[in-house]
């Protein structure tokens, strides 16, 4: 008797180990690509996909044969209960035949591929395993995980992850293009379709922060030519949009001239003239919704909902349960984790883990899979070579246990085995990083506690000022108003209220740079706290309850290249270096992904309660979106985007 999941060799009627049949199938470098001027080079291409090991009018023929037995597949999958996403059904005791990456045939309704196996052929016995569509991230940032791309993918990959589309606009704000180029060169390693969105806020609004780094319309009209871009990055620039920024509707307008999609990111209250008008200028798809009535808004407008659920924005419980009970048509829904950190990837999974939680929810398994599969790819006009398991289709295949928990045994990337039992089958040596991008920490001013000093012309006593609210779980924030002290002519925190003293450095300027101070309600923490990923143009943030500590957290970070740190009585308790750009490491996930564990450790032991509080402090300088922001420039009304004072008045 077989056991489940066991490969053969047909010719010579024996089953060899998993290790010799990684050994054989192991995923070429680059994807099956000639070079990295491929990839992201900047010529046309003829073909929106680029992201097949051959495309299908290459080998049409050979699938017919092999289809029809006149050639052997390359590998056949045989019994597996095939998920269709096509008819939202399972199909029980279903073979796989494979060609050149791509399905050649699907043997249904009692029909087997038996016809396509020959002397060379690898058949693989998936009786009890489903046979599903790889899975999509329709929107991430690479960058939050903390690791480069190719780290990246040897995490997610064992996921069932096959393919991400994903915004750099991170590291865009930090070193430009050419930044996001680097980057794509080191995904290139890897099977992973690494999707290219490109930022297109960089700044996010402008006129309220110092990047290190901008893109416009001329820029974006030159990355349309690249083969890794499928669409536009999150319009965040929404009142752009609204207010016909010439550059915001520039931007939109290079990207539909190349064909390609508009991505968006509205959070304004307006579901009716502005919402319409959002759309209407071409942004198709959002992510940021906080409700059941933003997703039946946008649905109802036509837009595409990204559906998220990442380490701190856990969106899916606000608004799953009621879309379900709606019963609307969900053929435009999509999921996504917009953010995922290190140790979330390594402990709790990728898109297998936003699956759980969907079906938790009260979502039926098969429209949750619809979801990361042929919707996405339809949505992003790649719906021709990938999202179902049919034939001419990418063969990126996942066989899971089951789908309750979405473990996968198996993931085959254009029919190349590149992950099994929860660990890739593919490896890549470190990346050198250049130069410019691991020397992005220019302050140019020398952080004593006297740099954090805020003076007022104002009595000892007490002072009302404007703090950030902070709500745990998501990313919008509250314009409060709090008491705190006056000292010496000097505003102090007030750790017995919970208001901390905040600070934002320009990093990237130098002596021209410019920082600003704030204050923020909810983290709770004795001590201070320092990161360099501070959305979007991650300058150096630092938080505290007194300066010295202040003080010696953003000369750490100074020190390391960047990162995240939290000291408490002149003591660095926990340190995160991240010197790619002030955001990743070089180092494995699994060593980022401790180190990390262990400094939100660190922050619940100084107080803090939050769940992921290194991604809701990095979102405090964030000025688009609602409702107050703290950047190098001072507080920006997210709402109005204007520029709000630090003191509100005095008290009584």
């Amino acid at each position: 008797m077989k056991k489940p999941w066991a490969p053969q060799a047909a010719r010579q009627g024996r089953s060899p180990s998993l290790a010799s049949v990684s050994t054989c199938l192991r995923y070429p470098v680059c994807n099956g690509f000639t070079g990295f001027d491929r990839f992201v080079g900047g010529r046309e291409a003829a073909m929106l996909n680029r992201f097949c090991a051959h495309p299908l009018w290459e080998v049409n023929d050979t699938l017919a044969k092999v289809a029809q037995g006149q050639q052997a597949a390359e590998t056949v999958i045989r019994h597996a209960r095939l998920v269709s996403v096509t008819t939202r059904e399972v199909l029980e005791d279903t073979d796989i035949a494979i060609a050149r990456g791509r399905v050649a045939y699907i043997g249904i309704c009692g029909h087997t591929a038996e016809h396509c196996i020959g002397p060379e052929t690898t058949v693989v016995d998936a009786t009890g395993l489903y046979a599903a569509p790889g899975l999509f991230d329709t929107h991430v940032h690479i960058e939050s995980s903390m690791v480069g791309p190719a780290e990246y993918a040897r995490a997610v990959v064992p996921h069932g992850t096959v393919g991400i589309y994903a915004d750099p606009h991170e590291v865009a704000n930090v070193c430009g293009l050419e930044g996001v180029r680097a980057m794509w060169e080191d995904a290139a390693r890897t099977p992973l379709k690494t999707m290219l969105t490109t930022p297109s806020c960089v700044p996010a609004v402008l006129g309220v922060e110092d990047t290190g780094s901008s893109i416009d319309a001329s820029q974006v009209a030159e990355s349309m030519r690249w083969d890794s871009v499928v669409a536009l990055g999150e319009m965040m620039n929404f009142p752009g949009i609204l207010s016909c920024e010439q550059n915001a509707l520039d931007e939109v307008r290079e990207t539909l001239k190349a064909d390609r999609v508009v991505t968006g990111h509205y959070v304004a209250a307006d579901d009716d003239r502005g919402l319409s008008a959002y759309i209407a200028a071409g942004v198709t798809s959002c992510h940021e919704s906080g409700s059941f009535t933003d997703v039946i808004s946008k649905l109802r407008m036509g837009m595409y909902v990204q559906l998220r659920q990442g380490s701190a924005w856990l969106n899916l419980p606000g608004y799953l349960p009621e879309l379900v009970a709606s019963g609307v048509d969900t053929s435009h829904c999509l999921l996504c984790t917009d953010d995922s950190h290190p140790h979330t990837l390594v402990d709790d999974g990728h898109m297998d883990r936003v699956l759980r939680e969907a079906v938790r929810l009260g979502l039926d398994p098969i429209t949750a899979l619809q979801m990361a599969t042929i919707n996405a790819a339809q949505y992003f006009g790649v719906g021709r070579d990938m999202g179902s398991i049919t034939p001419g289709k990418c063969a990126d295949i996942v066989l899971l246990r089951d789908l309750e928990r979405f473990e996968a045994k198996a993931v085959y990337i254009d029919g190349t085995l590149a992950a099994e039992d929860g660990k890739a089958t593919f490896a890549t040596k470190p990346f050198t990083w250049p130069a410019f991008m691991t020397h992005t920490m220019n302050l140019g001013v020398d952080i004593t506690p006297r740099a954090f000093e805020i003076p007022v012309n104002h009595k000892d006593g007490s002072i009302w000022v404007r703090a950030i609210g902070i709500n745990a779980g998501d990313t919008l924030t509250r314009d409060s108003t709090v008491k705190t002290i006056v000292r010496d002519g000097k505003i102090q925190a007030d750790p017995t209220h919970d208001v901390l003293k905040a600070c934002v450095f320009d990093r990237h300027h130098g002596t021209d740079g410019t920082r600003s101070f704030g204050f923020v309600t909810g983290f709770g923490i004795h001590g201070a706290l320092a990161q360099t990923v501070s959305h979007d143009a991650h300058n150096l943030l630092v938080m505290g309850d007194n300066d010295a500590d202040m003080a010696l957290a953003a000369r750490a970070l100074a020190e390391c290249g960047g990162g995240e740190v939290a000291v408490t009585d002149g003591k660095v308790l926990a340190l995160v270096e991240l010197p790619v750009c002030g955001l990743m490491s070089d180092r494995r996930i699994e060593e980022v992904a401790e180190k990390v564990a262990g400094i939100e450790a660190v922050w619940a032991q100084m107080g803090c309660s939050l769940p992921s509080p290194f991604m809701t402090m990095g979102v405090m300088s964030l000025a688009c979106i609602p409702v107050l922001r703290l950047t190098n420039r001072g507080y920006v009304n997210c709402l109005t985007f204007q520029m709000e004072p630090l003191v509100v008045g005095d008290c009584d």
